[in-house]
């Protein structure tokens, strides 16, 4: 299918984070050229009909691991099929994660991900970097990494001992660092003895009063640079309840097949962790959030999409359905119905943790670019059509509050009369 370099989508619902409304959205080489009625259109336009439908902002999933190598094995989604798979859902960008060993660069990690990626992706894409380590070449890499590389987002992990995690006064000192060069901080965090060797012992290893200490520890180490934190890996209540206070979480998708999972048959130690998402992630959301009524359609637009854009620096370029925008744009049929399986999925993953799970709600198409990538059921993806996105530093929606607080919250002397009155003498006691 040869799409046009103008689209024209006519009679749907515009919906944004903070308000909707009746329009059509005209879209010249890959960027929203006007959004209103009546719109003047050139000659040739491709004019599609999104009647009853609801036009949203394509979705941005902040979690993403594609053929990533670990514990032995590699994550059987790569860029293409994983990015495949996610504008069938909905879905218009991702960030992954560049992890490097430790001990290793994080440029040339960087590097390495670039050169994986960009002949692959089917939607834009922009880069975390993990810091595993730390001394004097990290923080000097970091630096380039933010100015030069467009990366404003690190990753720290309080888990995988002498694997990637940081010890506290690392972890202080890469907060400080990325407070300085304006990033976001994002922290992670004896059940074969006693004969506990499946996947609950994951959930027995770390108890939810141990996890809610280490969130709370990476929140207070933050706290304390007054370093923005985006928090991830979240499992029990009481650590939500420490990132709620905070406001800032995730979820990830990691995809390894059953087999490789089976590595860990018998020590739930060696499972490579990871599950599906990038798919299916706005359609389980629609289903639990709106549709079950806990949310409105601009609540979702925020969740799925906008929120992201802001906190990484993309916003509006991503996020919002504006003149100037980038058209990544989902046409959402939110009557139409789908029941989630393996085998119609589009991830290269042979299961689906939500498999048998049917879903009101489902995008119609998908437009990436202003190039339409998926509709009626069929992709129309070229791998290499995405592109990196660098993003910028000194997010405003993150930093304007960290400034504030730095403003209002800087120790200051007290203004006082010096002191002018009689002073005693102190006699050293002898030895």
């Amino acid at each position: 299918m040869t799409t046009p370099s103008r689209l024209l989508i006519k009679g749907g619902k515009v919906v944004n984070e903070d308000f909707s409304e009746m329009a059509d959205v005209y879209i010249e080489d890959g960027v929203i050229s006007a959004v209103g009625s009546d719109l003047q259109v050139a000659a040739g336009t491709r004019v599609i009909d999104a009647t009853d439908r609801l036009v949203l902002p394509g979705g941005i999933d902040t979690h993403t691991h594609m053929e990533l190598s670990f514990m032995g094995t590699t994550a059987v989604d790569d860029f293409h099929t994983g990015t495949k798979a996610a504008v069938a859902g909905g879905t218009t960008m991702i960030l992954d994660f560049v992890i490097p060993q430790k001990g290793c660069s994080l440029l040339e990690a960087y590097e390495r991900w670039r050169t994986t990626a960009d002949p692959k992706v089917c939607c834009d894409y922009s880069l975390h970097m993990a810091v595993t380590w730390w001394d004097d070449t990290v923080k000097k890499e970091m630096e380039t990494l933010v100015r030069d590389k467009g990366v404003n987002s690190f990753k720290m992990f309080m888990a995988y001992k002498d694997v990637f995690m940081l010890r506290d006064h690392e972890l202080y000192s890469v907060f400080a660092q990325c407070k300085e060069i304006g990033a976001i901080a994002q922290g992670a965090k004896r059940m074969l003895s006693l004969g506990i060797t499946g996947p609950e012992g994951h959930e027995m290893c770390r108890p939810e009063e141990v996890e809610a200490e280490a969130t709370q520890r990476a929140v207070t180490i933050a706290h304390a640079v007054n370093c923005p934190l985006y928090v991830v890996h979240v499992m029990s209540k009481s650590a939500a309840k420490v990132v709620a206070n905070a406001r800032r979480s995730g979820t990830d998708n990691c995809t390894f097949s059953v087999c490789q999972k089976a590595l860990g048959k018998d020590d739930f130690t060696k499972i490579p962790n990871g599950v599906n998402g990038v798919e299916d992630r706005m359609s389980v959301i629609w289903e639990k959030g709106v549709h079950s009524g806990k949310m409105d359609e601009n609540r979702f637009v925020a969740v799925t999409s906008t929120n992201a854009a802001k906190i990484f620096n993309l916003y509006p370029r991503k996020g919002r359905i504006a003149k100037g925008s980038d058209a990544d744009l989902v046409i959402w049929d939110p009557k139409a119905t789908r029941v989630i399986s393996a085998k119609t999925h589009h991830q290269a993953v042979d299961y689906n943790i939500f498999e048998g799970m049917l879903c009101h709600g489902c995008p119609e198409v998908t437009i990436s670019r202003g190039k339409v990538v998926y509709e009626n059921c069929q992709l129309f993806t070229k791998p290499g059509a995405g592109q990196y996105i660098p993003r910028k530093p000194f997010s405003e929606f993150v930093y304007k509050r960290i400034n504030q607080r730095e403003k209002v919250g800087k120790p200051s002397a007290v203004c006082r009369e010096p002191y002018t009155g009689e002073i005693i003498s102190v006699v050293p006691k002898r030895s």
